[in-house]
């Protein structure tokens, strides 16, 4: 990446007033040979700002021409006059000449906008669903504040720092003791239960959600597949008319590869054998859905429900099969095994693999070095440097992954209010309506919690400009590349314009690659997902707005798992942030400093996984990893 502040032409950057849907905007445009170069785009830009001017120039030419104005009035008007009659043609020229300019500007204004409108009346999001771009006109509305007072002091504070020596380090893990716990899911051990002599039947799984949800429930079904000594048929992800994605197993991780991996701990087939595909799977009620199987199910659930049927029909089908196996009372070897899927035998795919390590190194400019997160994500694809590269580089390439969550939908679902004012609350409103009924039935039937208590209890969804005072109060400067995930922000400019006038080294996966090679993902939210979890996954600081998701979640762990104590994890506590902020109109920066940065470094506490929480997302336990020898 070079050094902070420095030249980067690879990476393209947000300016302060850019949305991310006109990035998208730009992309079709180019994708129409209509580049940045064509003289009429740029009169599209600045055409009527360059007419005034020049009409400036006319009016004051003309002023000119006509000498001094004169205190004596009479004198004046007879100058005026003796001049204006020679000149009357050269007038009457300018002033058509005018409304000519004026005619062709309107013209090419009027061609173009309709171009630009017609080649974006349908895009899709960066998860690869289709929107209509008339949906997202409010986007262009009045940039919206909620913390001016402070968005001003975190500009003063980023200007006064530009040319200081950081004082807090946050590109560091802040605990030695991180550095203690080492992978081991992929161990032997003598009491590994190992795979079955005889299989009761046969296992088949039909994921839902997106890759995050899809990745956690191959995991669920290793372990279930496991302790009911069933085999294994590879798992299917659903269509959903959400996501609108097809993409299946082998679209996205490598089928071998995972087969191989777990191959001694038990059997994994690609499809059922024939005798069992022509069952009628539902007809002979072994067709298992989310309502049989309770959320955080225990092994015992599924011993007493699925184990009898497995067992009589020889197969049995998860629909819809996700959150519903729990992380605690379950055996230790069960537990490794979880582990060892999610961190060991899912590997992307080369294609996305290749594009993945494609965009770690244009946001870093070069690479500096081989880390194991890295190889684990990228495989043999991990960029290489050259000696003239290296030479030619200057400083550290680091940056910082912000997963954002800001969606429309999670916006809508929260119940909260943004400082939108009340076309935002009607809009959200009607969203709700439309995506969410039964929340609306749940709400006539019981009191509301205010959106002032929904915030002070640390249920809303952080907003852009929250997470960029909070990154200015961790010290981070103003040159910070910074590569933000999923980049389909609700409110566009009107929401990013703080964010990015703080932070304008932003980056996305739509800037950083080309329309073409962005092409083959275009319609495959889960595989674009996968390039952001490559690019989270490998930053070398990784900030989240909302740590119940499954992303950052998931990211989270795998750098834990991987990072070796050097690949920190920034968590907001939304609620203690929340009680900060309440206090925008008075507190001082250097206190606002000082309790931001103490939520935080409580966030970073190196922690033995606690009784029930998730193995994915905290695997610092006997289980995943192991402690070497010294350490406490």
């Amino acid at each position: 990446m070079g050094i902070q502040g420095s030249t980067r032409s690879p990476c393209p950057t947000l300016q302060n007033t850019n949305s991310l849907i006109k990035m998208k905007d730009y992309h079709i445009r180019s994708s129409d040979s209509l580049g940045a170069s064509d003289p009429s785009i740029g009169r599209r830009i600045s055409g009527p700002d360059n007419h005034w001017n020049s009409k400036v120039v006319l009016l004051h030419g003309l002023k000119d021409d006509s000498g001094k104005f004169n205190p004596c009035k009479g004198v004046y008007v007879g100058k005026r006059h003796s001049w204006f009659r020679p000149n009357m043609n050269s007038i009457a020229f300018m002033f058509v000449l005018m409304a000519f300019l004026f005619l062709l500007d309107s013209l090419i204004v009027s061609i173009f906008g309709s171009i630009n409108f017609q080649g974006s009346s349908t895009t899709r999001d960066s998860n690869g669903r289709e929107e209509d771009s008339v949906s997202y006109i409010h986007e262009e509305r009045s940039t919206v504040q909620m913390y001016g007072r402070l968005l001003n002091l975190a500009s003063s504070s980023l200007a006064e720092k530009e040319f200081k020596q950081d004082s807090l380090n946050f590109w560091e893990e802040i605990c030695q003791q991180a550095s203690k716990w080492k992978p081991c899911a992929d161990r032997k051990y003598p009491t590994s239960l190992g795979k079955p002599e005889k299989s009761n039947g046969y296992i088949i799984v039909s994921a839902n959600g997106g890759l995050n949800q899809q990745r956690v429930a191959i995991c669920n079904a290793v372990a279930v597949a496991s302790f009911l000594n069933a085999t294994l048929v590879l798992p299917k992800f659903l269509y959903s008319n959400v996501w609108k994605d097809p993409s299946q197993f082998g679209d996205i991780y490598q089928e071998d590869y995972f087969m191989r991996i777990l191959k001694d701990d038990l059997d994994i087939v690609k499809e059922l054998p024939p005798q069992l595909k022509s069952l009628d799977i539902e007809a002979i009620g072994s067709l298992i859905t989310d309502a049989d199987i309770a959320k955080e199910a225990k092994p015992n659930d599924y011993v007493s429900s699925v184990l009898p049927l497995l067992v009589q029909n020889k197969v049995v089908h998860f629909l819809g099969f996700g959150n519903r196996l729990g992380f605690d009372p379950l055996p230790p070897d069960l537990q490794r095994l979880r582990c060892k899927c999610n961190f060991h035998a899912l590997k992307f795919v080369p294609k996305i693999q290749e594009v993945g390590s494609l965009l770690i190194k244009r946001i870093r400019k070069y690479y500096a070095a081989h880390r194991q997160l890295d190889k684990q994500l990228v495989g043999d694809f991990t960029p290489s440097i050259s000696s003239k590269e290296h030479n030619d580089a200057i400083g550290s390439s680091r940056y910082l992954a912000l997963h954002l969550r800001f969606e429309e939908d999670m916006v809508a679902y929260s119940l909260c209010d943004f400082g939108g004012g009340e076309y935002e609350k009607k809009e959200l409103e009607a969203y709700r309506e439309i995506h969410f009924p039964l929340l609306i039935e749940r709400l006539k039937n019981s009191k509301p919690v205010s959106p002032k208590e929904l915030r002070k209890l640390g249920r809303c969804p952080l907003t852009p400009e929250e997470a960029a005072v909070v990154l200015a109060a961790l010290g981070f400067k103003r040159e910070t590349y910074i590569y933000l995930a999923g980049s389909h922000i609700y409110g566009g400019s009107s929401r990013m314009h703080p964010f990015t006038s703080l932070y304008p080294n932003l980056v996305t996966k739509e800037t950083l690659l080309t329309p073409s090679e962005l092409a083959p993902f275009r319609n495959f939210s889960s595989q674009l997902a996968a390039l952001d979890f490559i690019a989270c996954a490998t930053a070398d600081v990784f900030a989240m707005t909302d740590s119940g998701s499954q992303l950052s979640s998931l990211v989270s762990g795998f750098r834990t798992y991987y990072g070796d104590g050097h690949a920190p994890t920034l968590r907001p506590n939304k609620k203690r942030l929340a009680a900060i902020l309440s206090e925008n109109s008075t507190i001082e920066w250097n206190t606002f400093e000082d309790r931001v940065r103490k939520m935080i470094e409580e966030g970073q506490r190196v922690r033995v996984r606690g009784s029930g929480r998730s193995i994915y997302r905290q695997p610092r336990c006997p289980e995943c990893m192991c402690r070497t020898l010294g350490s406490k």
